[in-house]
């Protein structure tokens, strides 16, 4: 198994880049090494969880090493402080920029769709560029809801290609052979420095991306 990218660390913190199909930390039915168990491994250190990202997406993800920075950086996920930014690549083709507002519930199927009894939810988009059949955008999550990138979209009329959950059949969306969902940047705070991360595409989804565009070969994303 190929090791995941440390993008940054010092006394309070670690980054990493988290490859699609591998789970943030353990979970039920879930295979291979979890991300927060390889880097306690290299590090020879305990990790304190943050936050997670979905198996299927690949990107960022922030763990702490101490029970300060922990506490602080839990705070401000919790309090919608922690600015983060995704790439998304979508069925269709969606111009401009916009906002989704529409409240989320999980359902029993572990599923997470619009409902008046949802809890309020709220998504940024911008459109990239357009691409064969699908369109790149930057997303910004304001809320932290379970699968709300994916929902939001989804409920817009652009599901995310290679979605095996979110989107008409058939699925995986548009046959991609991965979920083109990218954690690409987190901007925090800890232990009075403010911290700008970020994560570069992982070589399969630039190389979904290049094929989307007619190219043979990756080339920067943004």
């Amino acid at each position: 198994m190929t090791e995941s990218a440390i993008v940054f660390e010092d006394e309070r913190l670690v980054a990493a880049v988290k490859p699609a199909g591998r789970p943030t930390i353990p979970g039920r039915g879930d295979v291979g090494e979890p991300l927060n168990a390889e880097l306690e491994r290299r590090l020879g250190a305990k990790l304190l969880v943050v936050h997670r990202l979905d198996r299927e997406a690949s990107g960022l993800v922030v763990f702490a090493k101490d029970a300060a920075a922990h506490r602080e950086l839990c705070a401000q996920f919790e309090g919608r402080r922690a600015k983060k930014a995704y790439l998304a690549v979508v069925s269709g083709a969606l111009e401009g920029e916009g906002i989704v507002a529409l409240a989320l519930r999980e359902f029993g199927s572990g599923r997470v769709a619009p409902a008046p009894d949802g809890k309020p939810s709220r998504t940024r988009w911008r459109t990239l560029r357009p691409l064969r059949g699908a369109t790149l955008l930057r997303v910004e999550p304001e809320t932290g809801r379970r699968h709300q990138i994916r929902a939001h979209l989804c409920a817009l009329g652009h599901p995310i290609l290679g979605d095996p959950r979110y989107g008409p059949p058939p699925r995986p969306v548009g046959g991609a052979p991965r979920l083109m969902l990218h954690a690409l940047s987190l901007r925090v705070t800890a232990g009075g420095r403010d911290y700008a991360l970020e994560a570069p595409p992982t070589e399969d989804f630039a190389a979904e991306l290049a094929r989307r565009e007619g190219r043979e070969r990756p080339r920067r994303t943004i």
